[in-house]
């Protein structure tokens, strides 16, 4: 399932490509993908001006000059590529969002095709079809259950350690299950917070209310959370993301953040902080994995 940076890469390729384009066609292949399309999709679509690609949470979202807004998720195999409409077979379309399994290059897989007025053509693949396309109009998005309650996004001001003091005050929860709470803050995934966590020197298994003092304030190890989660999504996202099921990014190639990794899947290699002589374990917290390292973790 792509997380935050995988999502923000997509969207940060798209933008240029479509933002004040004109959808002059759609073609709809198939009734559902994990729901059924909107009724009158390709019609609510069709003659639309782009206005804007945007990201919230692990969504994209495209707003549209009508006052629809277009909610994808990629699920877990969708990809997105832009290619030109007259282009030759050599001219490979630039794959966007691309978790590719066995048949994820199989045009039989290409759902929804997206036709512009500046001759680019959008293709949205999924093989596994986990994925989905919604329309909302702007003033009934945010109302949605999928956006109802998300809180603040984590590379954004909001994020602000008097926020997460708030949030996290009295929290018996462990500090993983609190981070992964979209309630508190919207699209941190299960890599990055593993990483956020060991980069911060914070255990996983730590109640969530250590992030805030007696008082409610921020706690010391809240002061040092926040920016570790900023600078490991800055530092993928700048990678074009992780490639976990061959993730690529919007040149084609492999998004490459996972060589970075310092504990995540590294269950029983030497930590790689410096300075810390411990062994990276795995445990299981919310039936998800957690990797972490007792000894620079605390």
């Amino acid at each position: 399932m792509p997380e935050l940076p995988e999502v923000e890469t997509v969207c940060r390729g798209l933008a240029p490509q479509v933002e004040g384009q004109t959808i002059l066609r759609v073609v709809q292949r198939r009734p559902d993908l994990r729901f059924p399309f909107p009724v009158q999709f390709k019609k609510r679509l069709e003659g639309q001006r782009i206005e804007r690609v945007a990201r919230r949470a692990k969504y994209i979202l495209i707003t549209l000059s009508g006052g629809d807004v277009l909610v994808i998720h990629l699920g877990m195999s969708g990809r997105i590529s832009v290619s030109a409409a007259t282009r030759t077979v050599s001219a490979a379309p630039t794959v966007l969002g691309d978790y590719i399994y066995s048949s994820g290059s199989n045009p039989v897989h290409d759902h929804v095709v997206f036709y512009f007025g500046n001759g680019q053509v959008v293709t949205y693949n999924d093989p596994r079809r986990f994925g989905f396309m919604l329309l909302y109009s702007q003033k009934e998005l945010a109302s949605q259950p999928m956006f109802r309650g998300l809180g603040v996004e984590p590379l954004s001001v909001d994020l602000s350690p008097d926020y997460l003091a708030a949030r996290a005050s009295g929290r018996r929860a462990d500090l993983k299950a609190f981070l992964l709470d979209q309630r508190h803050i919207a699209g941190l995934g299960n890599i990055y917070v593993c990483e956020a966590l060991h980069r911060a020197g914070l255990s996983p298994q730590r109640a969530a209310s250590c992030l805030a003092a007696r008082n409610g304030q921020p706690s010391a190890r809240l002061q040092m959370l926040i920016p570790a989660i900023r600078e490991i999504l800055e530092k993928a996202i700048q990678a074009g993301g992780s490639t976990l099921r061959d993730f690529r990014h919007s040149d084609g190639a492999p998004g490459a953040f996972q060589d970075e990794f310092l504990v995540y899947d590294r269950e029983g290699e030497p930590c790689a902080k410096s300075g810390c002589s411990g062994t990276v374990r795995r445990i299981v917290q919310s039936g998800r994995s957690t990797f972490w390292c007792p000894s620079c973790q605390k």
